[in-house]
């Protein structure tokens, strides 16, 4: 299929699947066109079952597999995505709460890490290195996800930019991580076999040490200063349709331009999409522009929403299911939760002696991190080996149960647990 085909069928498809949630479900829209994709895919593998010669799994299975959901992703959407949810995340809130944001994304993102590495090795036999590298791909928390839920939760301001802003940083930073395990795992899988990767040398920690602090502070650098010229640029315009299109333009350019440059795209995007959201729009753009860009990006968000959970509900077709994979994967989604808890935790607890926290944020942030298309593409990524399989069911099974069970009960658990006035 071509490019074109494939697009209009994704499109045709969300629309459809979401006028079933709509007049049927009435589920919040991207979970509900998931729930929806799923059902189809497992019902045409179910058809499948009972009558073989239909062929109807691996005509489905032939046309998700021409889809490249890693490249669809990482190197189409999530830019947008992300330029789009920081375009709506104040600066003068995320600075109330910088302190709680930068170690949920940075401590939390290492600790998550480490707890699911280690404990999906121990319970599955999986070298440590490769399970290191799975426990990076399921640890950050997919603003995609997060942003959605977010709109139907009505939670307090200050939570809410927790949320937010530790789902946008911790993104880019666990896809630095991820890259700089992969860097490190892979290779010594190649010379040694899979499974018996022996302890790299002190040069391969060194480059993924400049790996890191090259990519992510790059991508925050090349973020602040693409946005700023825009913002520079914008400053002397007054047209509205001009002034979307130049932010459009930096959202796309401003990817590539750091694919190219070899520093972190998610975090370039989150940066720029903050200055030109907060500063950007106070002093670069009139109240009509404001107006203008705040639909069209917030159109361009719901549309790339459901087109993404769409994706995610017809991946069934590219994930591999007997006993033991589907017993590693029920063992991964306690393992995440059990690791978003240590993740939110530590934090918390590190910073209760100086500043206090409203009620509930713990389990609200532990249950209100879910995981999405981002862990699905990592692990699509991966380079192949015996154990691709198994990550890329875990990492699944861990996707399915986050948005649709999390995701449809962390507002009841934040009215629940988290009504109390604001203290932060």
């Amino acid at each position: 299929m071509t490019l074109l085909q494939i697009t209009s069928l994704l499109i045709v498809l969300a629309g459809a699947f979401g006028a079933i949630n709509y007049l049927f479900l009435k589920l919040p829209s991207a979970i509900g066109i998931l729930v929806v994709s799923l059902l189809a895919s497992l019902s045409v593998l179910g058809l499948d079952l009972l009558w073989p010669a239909l062929g109807m799994a691996d005509t489905a299975r032939s046309v998700v597999l021409g889809i490249d959901f890693s490249d669809a992703l990482l190197e189409g959407m999530l830019g947008l995505l992300l330029f789009a949810g920081a375009l709506h995340v104040k600066l003068a809130d995320l600075r109330a709460q910088w302190p709680v944001v930068v170690l949920m994304a940075t401590l939390g993102v290492g600790l998550s890490t480490v707890v699911v590495g280690f404990g999906f090795s121990w319970v599955t036999g999986m070298p440590l290195m490769i399970a290191l590298v799975f426990g990076s791909l399921i640890s950050p928390t997919d603003p995609v996800a997060v942003m959605g839920v977010l709109r139907e939760a009505n939670l307090r301001k200050s939570l809410e930019t927790k949320i937010a802003g530790e789902s946008l940083f911790n993104d880019g930073v666990g896809y630095v991580v991820y890259l700089v395990l992969v860097a490190i795992a892979f290779p010594a899988i190649a010379g040694h076999g899979a499974g018996h990767g022996a302890d790299p040398n002190g040069n391969v920690y060194q480059d993924a040490a400049m790996l890191f602090l090259q990519e992510a502070v790059g991508g925050a650098v090349l973020g602040i200063v693409l946005g700023w010229l825009v913002f520079r640029v914008m400053r002397q315009i007054d047209d509205y349709s001009l002034e979307v299109l130049l932010t459009l333009g930096l959202a796309f350019g401003g990817y590539e331009l750091a694919v190219f440059l070899h520093v972190s795209a998610p975090i370039m995007a989150v940066c720029s999409g903050l200055l030109i959201g907060d500063i950007g729009a106070k002093h670069g753009m009139s109240e009509e522009t404001r107006k203008y860009v705040d639909a069209f990006w917030k159109l361009i968000d719901e549309i790339l929403n459901a087109v993404l959970f769409l994706l995610i509900g017809f991946e069934v077709f590219a994930v591999a299911f007997d006993m033991q994979v589907v017993t590693a994967g029920a063992f991964a989604i306690v393992l995440a939760l059990f690791a978003r808890l240590v993740a939110v935790a530590v934090p918390v607890m590190l910073l209760s002696p100086w500043r206090a926290f409203g009620p509930g944020v713990i389990p609200i942030m532990t249950w209100g991190g879910l995981k999405g298309g981002i862990s699905v593409a990592l692990a699509l990524a991966l380079p192949d080996s015996e154990w691709k399989p198994m990550i890329l069911t875990a990492t699944f099974m861990v996707v399915i149960f986050s948005i649709i069970v999390q995701g449809l009960t962390v507002a009841k658990l934040a009215n629940k647990v988290g009504r109390e006035p604001d203290l932060v």
